[in-house]
């Protein structure tokens, strides 16, 4: 079996670690072992709070939606059976931003979602 020199791609491999531990504190941007158990601890932080960002995200629109419903004399989960009842299809993304950048609208659909409530 012929010898494997592994020079050129330990290196490189040491080199890339040390280049994603750039900006970490102390050793960790610097001692390859303690670089390269930070940046494993930093790509597990990453996918868990990928995940966890669209739950804030949600969150979030949630409480912007119920203040502008409460605004327009609704509480939010009245104004989302309106919106049921209603037939109008918006999520709470967009509905969380027209609440913010245009009230005039938000309020539109907040009267549709009144009116498809007092019919029942």
């Amino acid at each position: 079996m012929p010898r494997v020199k592994r020079s050129v791609a330990a290196r490189k491999k040491r080199r890339k670690v040390l280049h994603e531990a750039r900006g970490y504190w102390g050793l960790k941007h610097s001692s390859y072992k303690a670089a390269k158990e930070q940046v494993e601890h930093s790509l597990v932080y990453a996918y868990r709070d990928r995940k966890n960002r669209k739950r804030t995200m949600r969150s979030l629109w949630i409480i912007r939606i119920n203040a502008a419903a409460r605004g327009n004399g609704l509480s939010y989960n009245q104004f989302m059976a309106g919106l049921r009842m209603a037939e109008i299809e918006l999520d709470r993304k967009v509905l969380a931003d027209l609440a913010v950048s245009d009230p005039a609208a938000f309020t539109a659909v907040a009267e549709q979602a009144k009116a498809a409530l007092e019919k029942v």
